[in-house]
């Protein structure tokens, strides 16, 4: 129990490592956030697949496969749920960036609430990969989660402090933003300690909601500003980064 406090706090706190990043580097440019983000995406996908999915079919049985197929579109249809109620990170992004006066603090705003939202889900998936007992894969997935949270911890501070809110304030709401995080690992390790029944479909189901996220969000934004060749090779660095922690974990 005690890893699982300290690897949410972890997972959480990344988020407020790159907040600061963000107060120092208030202007950073979109090949450097691309790069960083490409590599956190090849991370991730490592993990998903390695501590989750693969586990999922292991712990499943004889319909191992099967539970691990329909878990995977579970959790990708909830974050895609999730997307249709918030509007899109990236279309905020944007709006946050060219409105003007009061409706450029509304849009700010949004588009930190709807981080938050999509924290709640990677946070669970960082707490159900402790549920298959292995400690090696479960902190390779909160490792990838961690590093992910980092630049979008950099991305939220400069719209925040342009739309005129104090450092202080800017601060607590990405340490918020965090905190959700925190939550979400709390949750998604009693849920599968609880139920161990579950954890073959709660593998998958956080594997899903991760690779939505890495397809969804994270590549197309690491393509989106010229950096694609940069962005891939980052990628796939991350990945082969995993797969060899991976190897010599196990």
């Amino acid at each position: 129990m005690q890893m699982v406090l300290i690897t949410a706090l972890g997972v959480g706190g990344s988020t407020l490592i790159g907040a600061l990043v963000g107060f120092i580097f208030k202007k950073t440019s979109h090949r450097f956030t691309d790069i960083i983000l490409a590599f956190a995406a090849g991370v991730m996908l490592s993990a998903a697949v390695l501590g989750l999915v693969v586990p999922s079919i292991d712990y499943g049985g004889k319909y191992g496969i099967i539970i691990t197929v329909i878990g995977i579109f579970a959790g990708a249809l909830g974050l895609n749920l999730v997307d249709k109620l918030v509007p899109h990170l990236h279309s905020l992004a944007g709006h946050a960036e060219t409105a003007e006066g009061s409706a450029r603090l509304s849009k700010v705003l949004l588009f930190v609430m709807a981080i938050a939202i999509h924290n709640l889900p990677e946070g669970i998936a960082a707490g159900v990969g402790f549920g298959s007992e292995n400690t090696a894969h479960a902190l390779v997935i909160a490792g990838g989660i961690a590093l992910q949270n980092i630049p979008e911890g950099m991305v939220i501070i400069g719209p925040m402090l342009a739309a005129g809110i104090s450092a202080r304030r800017t601060f607590l709401i990405a340490a918020a933003t965090g905190l959700v995080e925190v939550v979400g690992t709390l949750i998604g390790y009693f849920a599968v300690s609880v139920a161990s029944a579950v954890l073959p479909f709660a593998l998958a189901f956080a594997g899903g909601t991760m690779l939505y996220v890495v397809s969804a969000d994270m590549i197309p934004e690491t393509h989106a500003h010229g950096a694609h060749k940069g962005a891939t090779y980052a990628l796939l660095s991350g990945f082969c980064l995993m797969l060899v922690s991976d190897y010599l974990l196990g």
